[in-house]
């Protein structure tokens, strides 16, 4: 049985192939409305998005390439076994009307048998430009004088398009002949066209290691002398006033939005730095300070050697006081339908009051900020500093004082106290040291984790008879011997009320403080004697020690530290530090305690504490779920929100036990000193 060798196969259907397509004698026109798609065109996936491009192409030059068809079986149409894109493209012209239906279409005419073979053929052995020879043949253009914005439309591309092309056919001959190679990347390529010093970009590619060839070190290494227009310089000076002084820009037209800018005069812009940051300097003067610094940048450890001087409040004008009252009632107001749209879990609507809440709590603390401000004698030896942050905006610290003359203003305050015994000016922080804001949680919910943080303070101040009995002395002592002091230091009621605002949190009953207290204060109770006579003997008869933890037991159920509103600044401090308040021991963030009733911004910046890498994949989740997760998350970890923070335990807090003498006093003692000198 004789058989064909593959090569013989391939030379056949070649020789076959070349007779049917000979265009001298199958070159056809065909009218547009009889050519139809051959269901044996090999090609089944098109991408249709560059139809509209191929018809404008067309429609400018021409059609460059006939289509192949075969005869169909009717006798009245042509199947097009290859050029189904261009047939797409060709109706799209006639649907617009820019061709008549019936328009006349070069097609080459092939053998009903071969047409399969023709369309793999064309398809198959079609060889795509390489990417250097497209941007050779754009620059070829554009020196034989075409203009861009045509040859833009030409190819049914952009300008930026072909200025890119163009870019990368300025390239060093060397690096283009590596490109085509393989031995240098496309992006390799667009980083080093940055520059169109060829020299410059061999020395920057084959100069370099191989690991520091990368696309982002190449483009700084060809930049390292110019400064990144988005720069806080840059921006502080902006780019009108930096090219209007003559400053020259180089543009990276492969950067994308608004980036990929360099200024290359970085003499000229430290210069109209000086000048700007001058003239903010000499306003700033005008205002009496002692003395006015202008510098670019200043550091962390630049800002702390300064210290802030102090504020006095004025008292508001009876217009500024109606103001006051009405921006407080609005935001009480925001606050309460804030909390209520957490509980009934509408995002959008809690959305919408967030910003709502952020713009009055904002208002009300600008016209606060506006009653603040230095008494003649500050001014006379605080200084300002002007400079830029890192948004490129100005930034001016007000008040500030070096040691010397924080010193001098401490002995005049002093000597002015001495003389006058009246209450000073009110020497909170400095324009620096941010006012007090409202935390980012809701009055409520404040109120709530108060709650909780007061239930705390009791069992630990029932755990601790000596810092109880201080505590009692210290206000009997207030009240009894001391007839000018006016209130309590300490958040104690004098006369043991038991406190009851607890309720105000839900889950305060449950919680391990709450329980605690009610099992101490349930043992004790079991033990004491109902009858009142009985337990005056009772009492009388207890040993002092065990006296005293009694009464830590009842002075602690007169601790009350919960809070009207969402303050940073906690009440009872001084208690908690004696204690040693650790909230992580009685309390943890829950959905239902805390997440819930805050909003989804504020859940994901606590997750980024304490598991970041969650945050993106929560991000893309409803916000009772994140509630979840985040308390899932949480668990073991002691993160605490920003109300509880700066408690924990203190070497100065000590575990009482029911002997403690002098020995372990002294040896307490012998450990602070210890500790001091470490220190």
């Amino acid at each position: 049985m004789n058989t064909m060798t593959q090569t013989e196969v391939r030379t056949t259907h070649t020789a076959a192939a070349l007779e049917v397509a000979d265009p001298t004698k199958n070159l056809i026109l065909v009218p547009l409305s009889q050519l139809r798609p051959s269901r044996r065109n090999v090609r089944k996936t098109h991408r249709r998005l560059s139809i509209p491009e191929l018809a404008a192409s067309i429609q400018r030059v021409g059609l460059l390439q006939n289509l192949i068809v075969s005869q169909s079986e009717d006798g009245e149409h042509y199947n097009v076994e290859a050029g189904d894109r261009r047939l797409a493209a060709l109706k799209l012209l006639a649907k617009k009307k820019r061709i008549a239906a019936d328009h006349d279409v070069p097609c080459l005419l092939v053998a009903d048998g071969s047409a399969r073979t023709v369309s793999l053929t064309e398809n198959v052995q079609r060889e795509a430009m390489h990417p250097a020879d497209q941007f050779e043949a754009f620059a070829a253009l554009v020196k034989e004088g075409r203009p861009i914005e045509d040859i833009a439309a030409d190819f049914s591309v952009t300008p930026l398009v072909v200025q890119r092309r163009l870019k990368l056919a300025n390239v060093s001959p060397r690096l283009m002949t590596d490109y085509r190679a393989g031995a240098v990347t496309l992006e390799q390529l667009m980083a080093l066209a940055i520059t169109d010093d060829h020299s410059a970009q061999e020395a920057a590619f084959y100069s370099a290691p191989q690991w520091q060839r990368s696309p982002s070190a190449l483009r700084e290494h060809l930049t390292e002398r110019e400064i990144d227009a988005q720069h806080p310089l840059a921006r502080f000076v902006g780019m009108d006033a930096y090219t209007d002084a003559g400053g020259g820009t180089r543009r990276d037209l492969f950067a994308e939005d608004d980036s990929g800018i360099y200024l290359n005069d970085a003499a000229l812009l430290e210069r109209l730095v000086r000048e700007k940051l001058a003239t903010l300097a000499e306003d700033v003067r005008a205002e009496g300070w002692a003395w006015v610094e202008a510098v670019s940048h200043l550091s962390h450890a630049d800002r702390q050697a300064f210290q802030n001087a102090p504020r006095q409040r004025r008292e508001p004008t009876a217009r500024e006081a109606r103001r006051l009252v009405s921006l407080q009632n609005r935001f009480d107001k925001i606050d309460t339908e804030l909390e209520e749209a957490y509980d009934a879990e509408d995002e959008d609507k809690a959305e919408t009051l967030e910003s709502r809440r952020e713009q009055a709590a904002e208002e009300l603390q600008a016209a606060e900020d506006a009653l603040q401000g230095y008494a003649p004698d500050v001014r006379a030896v605080a200084g300002a500093i002007v400079t830029i942050d890192r948004e490129g905006e100005a930034a001016i610290y007000r008040g500030l004082l070096r040691e010397a003359e924080a010193k001098a203003l401490r002995t005049l305050e002093k000597l002015r106290q001495d003389f006058t015994r009246t209450e000073g000016a009110d020497d909170d922080a400095g324009e620096d040291a941010e006012p007090p804001k409202s935390a980012n949680l809701s009055d409520r919910l404040a109120r709530r984790l108060s709650a909780h943080r007061t239930a705390a303070l009791q069992i630990e101040v029932a755990r601790h008879p000596r810092v109880a009995l201080a505590a009692l002395v210290h206000s009997m002592v207030q009240t009894v011997l001391q007839e000018g002091h006016y209130g309590h230091d300490l958040p104690l009621g004098v006369s043991l009320k038991v406190q009851d605002r607890l309720d105000i949190a839900p889950d305060w009953p449950e919680s391990s403080a709450a329980v605690a207290l009610r099992e101490l204060q349930q043992a004790w109770g079991e033990r004491l004697p109902q009858d009142s006579a009985e337990l005056f003997a009772a009492l009388l008869a207890m040993e002092q020690g065990e006296l005293v933890r009694l009464l830590a037991v009842c002075v602690a159920a007169s601790v009350d530290v919960v809070t009207p509103r969402a303050t940073p600044h906690q009440p009872g401090a001084e208690l908690a530090q004696a204690v040693g308040l650790d909230m992580a021991a009685w309390w943890q963030p829950t959905a239902e305690g805390y997440f819930n009733h805050v909003s989804k911004a504020v859940i994901l910046d606590a997750v980024q504490q304490f598991a970041p890498s969650h945050v993106t994949r929560l991000a893309k989740l409803k916000k009772t779920d994140i509630a979840s997760e985040a308390e899932r998350l949480a668990d073991g970890t002691g993160w605490m929100p920003a109300i509880f923070k700066g408690e924990g335990p203190q070497e100065t807090a000590q575990e009482e036990g029911p002997a403690q003498d002098a020995d372990a006093e002294a040896d307490t003692e012998e450990e602070e000193a210890a500790e001091t000198l470490a220190a």
